[in-house]
């Protein structure tokens, strides 16, 4: 068979995260901001001078058109370092931040554009899900 050998894996701490919510809602909602990214290792010299509290970010890849990330001034290249008090290390952290709580909510980012660090402010909306009726 052509995919043999494919396996497909969830960090523990986000499949808790889920598991939690499902127990308890009986579903899992996000919050949606409209970027697309992926993990990065930050130059050391930011991280110092910056006193980031890790050595990894979100670089982001795209922001949709007229999204919250859009709105709030997110662009392509950003590396979102902190939203509100919580460090972004990397997608995962995005991804837990990103719940019910959040919606609505007027939210810091933190990020680095360049070389320069900036906090901007986006409202993450409600991700919206896709029925398989």
């Amino acid at each position: 068979m052509p995919a043999q050998g494919i396996c497909f894996a969830i960090a523990i701490n986000s499949a808790k995260l889920v598991a939690g919510h499902l127990i308890k809602d009986g579903k899992m909602s996000r919050g949606y901001i409209g970027i697309a990214g992926h993990n990065v290792e930050l130059p050391r010299r930011f991280v110092r001078f910056y006193r980031l509290p890790a050595e990894t970010a979100v670089r982001v890849a795209s922001v949709e058109p007229n999204s919250p990330a859009a709105i709030g001034g997110i662009k392509q290249d950003d590396q979102i370092v902190r939203i509100g008090d919580t460090p972004i290390a990397g997608i995962d952290d995005l991804q837990r931040h990103l719940t019910m709580s959040q919606v609505g909510v007027n939210t810091p980012v933190t990020l680095i554009r360049g070389t320069e660090q900036l906090t901007l402010e986006i409202v993450p909306s409600e991700a919206a899900h896709k029925s398989r009726d």
